[in-house]
């Protein structure tokens, strides 16, 4: 056996040939002919990304409803003028020539929401946190099945471009086996202070974190194991909560790594490396609307031009994935079922971070508050 020379042990990388990048389906999904009409229930903060991405799409929004008439009207008057305003949600369910509905209220307020659409016979696109229990999530999934209609999840940022080509990367086969995923992000979420947010204990490793739990069971689906989860508050911080967190998932055959410094008010970064058998893929960038990709496998190294933000091709991608299964008659890439794995994920990581065990995923089935 062959002593490794000086370059293997300080770790030292070859040079790699550069090479073109493959053209891989990233961008947000579109239906080839379908055209919906989309009620929006709710018209908080968020709902001017929906509404600005599915305008932006060509898609109408044909009712927007809220508890407060005043804002479903200033929603309208921005950016669907011909939108019926109600705050009333029966209007919405009551209405045949409504095909779908974008249900963007909190996770407790949504649940029978959903439950009463699917069974008014609507498509539903659920805001992110799907639901607080697995049970819940369970029942409403086969609540639409039972009824012919298609549930979603609006896991936008799987549509953010450097996630969504990193993605299809694996999924074409261009870095072989996952081995490992790991992420960083290092930016400023002090806003939360003195808003609703500031109350969700685990707001790094649920509100936000879900994001990533589902970019890494995207990639690694049922292999992720065990979870263990940390948290704390930065020096200086001014939310209740703490505002730094990080979480290990044991894979089967392999490892991945969420690292959240959310008090960082000077030189934000954002990274994502996902590691495979065949190559690797790394995302780099100095906010999470400014990436860029490399792929490097046996093939060379390839950085594509990437077009597109995570606001708002993020949302138009989370609906367009609903709507082409919806003309397709297939689940949508972003459906209710399969982001059940993602809610695992997070769930266990915040029994982690409160036992300080290694938590396996699934053991835990609902939001621990």
């Amino acid at each position: 056996m062959s002593e490794p020379d000086a370059d293997t042990y300080a770790l030292k990388s070859a040079s790699v040939a550069e090479v073109a990048a493959p053209d891989l389906p990233y961008l947000p999904p579109m239906p080839r002919t379908f055209r919906p009409r989309i009620g929006l229930v709710g018209a908080g903060g968020i709902s001017g990304a929906h509404l600005d991405a599915y305008r932006t799409a060509g898609w109408e929004v044909a009712a927007i409803c809220s508890r407060s008439l005043p804002r479903a009207a200033a929603r309208a008057a921005e950016f669907a003028p011909v939108a019926r305003v109600t705050d009333r949600v029966a209007d919405l369910l009551d209405d045949p020539t409504i095909d779908v509905l974008d249900i963007t209220p909190h996770p407790a307020d949504r649940l029978p929401l959903i439950e009463a659409a699917l069974k008014a016979g609507k498509h539903v696109l659920s805001q992110k946190p799907f639901v607080l229990d697995l049970d819940d999530g369970r029942r409403l999934v086969d609540l639409a099945r039972a009824n012919g209609v298609k549930l979603a999840v609006n896991q936008n940022g799987r549509w953010a471009p450097h996630m969504s080509w990193m993605r299809q990367a694996v999924r074409a086969g261009l870095v072989g086996d996952v081995t490992g995923v790991h992420v960083g992000v290092h930016w400023n979420h002090g806003w939360i202070a003195g808003t609703p947010f500031e109350k969700i204990e685990d707001i790094l490793l649920y509100d936000f974190g879900i994001h990533w739990f589902d970019f890494v069971s995207s990639l690694v689906g049922p292999r992720a194991e065990t979870v263990f989860a940390s948290a704390t508050r930065a020096t200086g911080q001014a939310a209740k909560v703490p505002l730094m967190a990080q979480a290990l998932v044991r894979l089967e055959g392999g490892q991945a790594s969420l690292v959240f410094d959310g008090a960082t008010p000077f030189g934000p970064r954002d990274t994502t490396y996902v590691a495979g058998t065949a190559g690797s893929l790394q995302s780099d960038g100095p906010d999470l609307g400014r990436q860029e990709v490399t792929l490097t496998n046996a093939a060379g190294r390839a950085r594509p031009a990437l077009t597109g933000t995570w606001f708002n091709d993020g949302f138009r991608g989370a609906m367009g994935a609903l709507l082409v299964a919806i003309e397709e008659g297939t689940e949508p890439e972003n459906g209710a079922e399969a982001n059940l794995h993602s809610l695992a994920l997070a769930f266990a990581a915040i029994r982690s971070r409160r036992t300080g065990q290694e938590v396996k995923v699934g053991s835990v089935t609902r939001l621990e508050v």
